[in-house]
This record gives C-alpha cells, sequence and structure tokens, in this order.
C-alpha cells in the first residue's frame, strides 16, 4: 500500500468486501456501458488468482475512486505483463490517480520479473492516451486481433 502527499492510498486487494464489490461494480460502469458488475465469486476469483492483480485507489476520506487490474504470467520468452480495466471515478479525475495506480502497476509488474508491459485503450480516450505516453509507454506497431467467444465468423 503507498499513498501519495495528496492523501491517495493505492492498495492491492486480498479479499472482496461488500464494500469493494459495490465500488468495483461502480466502477465498470463507467468503464463500459456493455459490461455487467462483476460478481462477488467473479472477484474473489480474480483476487485469488495468481496470474491478476486488482489494484484500487483510495482518496483521503477512504473512499475507492479508481482502479487497475494487472495480469502477469509466464511464457516461454519470459513474464508478461499487461494492464486493464483503469478507471478513475469520473468525480476524481484530473488528480493524478490514473497516473499513481499505473505507477504502482509498473513497480509491481517489474518486481515480479517482466521485461515490458502492455495495455490498450481506445483513440478517443485522448487524456488516458496523453498520460500513457507521459508515464513512458509506446505506441507499438502491431495489429490487435480478437476473437469473441461463440462468434461463427
Amino acid at each position: 500500500m503507498t499513498f501519495d502527499p495528496g492523501g491517495v492510498q493505492i492498495e492491492e486487494v486480498a479479499s472482496c468486501s461488500a464494500e469493494i464489490v459495490a465500488a468495483v461494480g461502480g466502477l465498470v460502469g463507467q468503464l463500459s456501458s456493455s459490461a455487467p458488475a462483476p460478481s462477488a465469486a467473479q472477484l474473489d476469483a480474480l483476487v485469488a488468482s495468481t496470474a491478476t492483480r486488482l489494484l484500487l485507489a483510495r482518496d483521503a476520506e477512504g473512499r475507492v475512486v479508481g482502479m487497475l487490474t494487472l495480469a502477469l504470467f509466464p511464457i516461454p520468452t519470459g513474464v508478461r505483463a499487461w494492464i486493464e480495466d483503469v478507471v478513475v471515478d469520473r468525480e476524481a479525475r484530473g488528480r493524478g490517480i490514473g497516473a499513481r495506480l499505473t505507477q504502482e502497476a509498473l513497480a509491481l509488474a517489474q518486481a515480479d520479473g517482466a521485461r515490458t508491459v502492455d495495455l490498450t485503450s481506445r483513440p478517443s480516450r485522448e487524456e488516458a492516451n496523453r498520460l500513457y505516453a507521459r508515464l513512458g509507454f509506446h505506441q507499438r506497431e502491431t495489429n490487435v486481433y480478437r476473437h469473441d467467444s461463440g462468434s461463427t465468423s
């Protein structure tokens, strides 16, 4: 758990409470209009997994104001790290919380042996894209492909 001078606390979730389930559900709703809020069982599984780490940001009053998921997994060429589901509550944006969450994830990934950390961000999320560039992320020349489960085409 780390703090900044403004009172924002970054913590890794070790177990899920009803408060965390509700807070994550609210943040998921701000991130995606199509993704359902995760259930308590889904969050318990995420937190129990050795491949994922759920980070939360709390303000000085202890309210959850942001989250980030870090996925870490070994492959034959080394440890890979991926950042997903970064969201800061709309009422708390512009205070550096996304940067703090991302910096904490980068430190955890490095400590776990990842040489690189990847993430994606929609072009329309201009502020997020500027943040990632400021934090040292570089846009890669690559194709990203997605296969939707259940899709036959």
